[in-house]
C-alpha cells in the first residue's frame, strides 16, 4: 500500500462530507478523494446485490486512483457492502460509519431515543444486532424515506415541511437523536426546531478517530498538503459547488481544498 496515497471517501451524495469535516480535523495533512454517486442516488431503494456492486465499481475507482484507505461514509452502504468488500479486499483498509447507537447506551441509556435513518439502514441486518445488543427499550425507529433527497437538493422549505409532518409527534417524547444518515448532521437545527433541544449522536467523530488508529497501525499516516478533490458520477456542477460550501462552512477555511 502507497503511504502517500490518498483516502477515498464515497456516499450516494454529498452528505459524506460530514464525515469527511471530522476526518480532516485529526488527519489535516492527509490528501482525499470523495466520490459523491448522484447518478445511483438513494442507495436505500436498491437492492443488497445493487448496492454491493455500485460500491465495488466505487472501489476499483479508488484503487485505480492510487488510494491507501478507502471511508464508507454511507450508513446504508456500510450496512449492506462492508463486509463482503472487506472479503474481496483483504489488503485495503475499510472504515465503515454505522448510525452511532452505542453511543446512547454508553452515555445516555437512561433517556428515550429517536433513530432517524433510511429505510435499507433501518432494515439491515447490521443494525437490527447494534439495536438487539444495546437496546434500551425506549427507541424509537424511523425511516425518514426520501430525506437524504430533500437534503441533497438544498431545499430548506421542503426539509421543515417534511420534518414537521414527521417529527412532530416526537417532540417531549425523545431526549436523544441518533442521525443514522450522514446528510441528517446538516440538518440537526432544522431537527431542534421541530423536536426542542436534544441531544445528538453521531457516528463520524469515532469512525475520524478509528481511521487514524488504522492508518497508524499500517504505518500509513503521511504529512502531506491536505488537498481535497471531488469526483460525482454525473459530473454535477451544482453538487460540486454545494460540497465545498458544505465543506468550507464546516471547516471554517481550508487553503488547499481543490476545486
Amino acid at each position: 500500500m502507497n503511504k502517500s496515497g490518498k483516502i477515498g471517501v464515497f456516499d450516494s451524495g454529498i452528505g459524506g462530507v460530514t464525515v469527511l469535516s471530522e476526518i480532516m480535523k485529526i488527519l489535516p495533512k492527509e490528501n482525499y478523494l470523495y466520490y459523491s454517486d448522484s447518478k445511483n442516488n438513494p442507495y436505500g431503494d436498491k437492492t443488497d446485490e445493487e448496492i454491493k456492486q455500485l460500491c465495488d465499481n466505487i472501489v476499483q475507482y479508488f484503487i485505480e486512483k492510487d488510494c491507501k484507505a478507502i471511508v464508507i461514509a454511507c450508513n446504508t452502504a456500510s450496512a449492506k457492502a462492508a463486509q463482503c468488500l472487506r472479503k474481496k479486499y483483504p489488503n485495503i483498509p475499510f472504515i465503515a460509519i454505522e448510525p452511532a447507537y452505542k453511543m446512547v447506551y454508553d452515555y445516555a441509556y437512561s433517556k428515550p431515543t429517536l433513530v432517524m435513518a433510511t429505510k435499507g439502514t433501518i432494515h439491515s441486518e447490521k443494525f437490527n444486532l447494534l439495536l438487539k445488543k444495546y437496546d434500551n427499550h425506549k427507541t424509537y425507529l424511523l425511516s425518514c424515506v426520501g430525506l437524504a433527497d430533500k437534503i441533497e437538493q438544498g431545499n430548506k422549505e421542503e426539509i421543515r415541511k417534511y420534518l414537521k409532518e414527521t417529527l412532530s409527534s416526537y417532540k417531549n417524547e425523545v431526549e436523544n437523536v441518533v442521525l443514522g444518515c450522514t446528510h441528517y448532521p446538516l440538518i440537526q437545527e432544522e431537527i431542534e426546531e421541530i423536536l426542542g433541544q436534544v441531544q445528538f449522536f453521531n457516528g463520524a467523530p469515532n469512525l475520524a478517530q478509528y481511521l487514524k488508529k488504522i492508518l497508524q497501525d499500517n504505518n500509513l499516516l503521511t504529512n502531506g498538503q491536505g488537498i481535497v478533490e471531488f469526483e460525482d458520477s454525473q459530473e454535477l456542477e451544482e453538487k460540486k459547488r454545494r460540497f465545498f460550501e458544505i465543506l468550507r462552512e464546516r471547516e471554517n477555511s481550508n487553503e488547499n481544498i481543490k476545486k
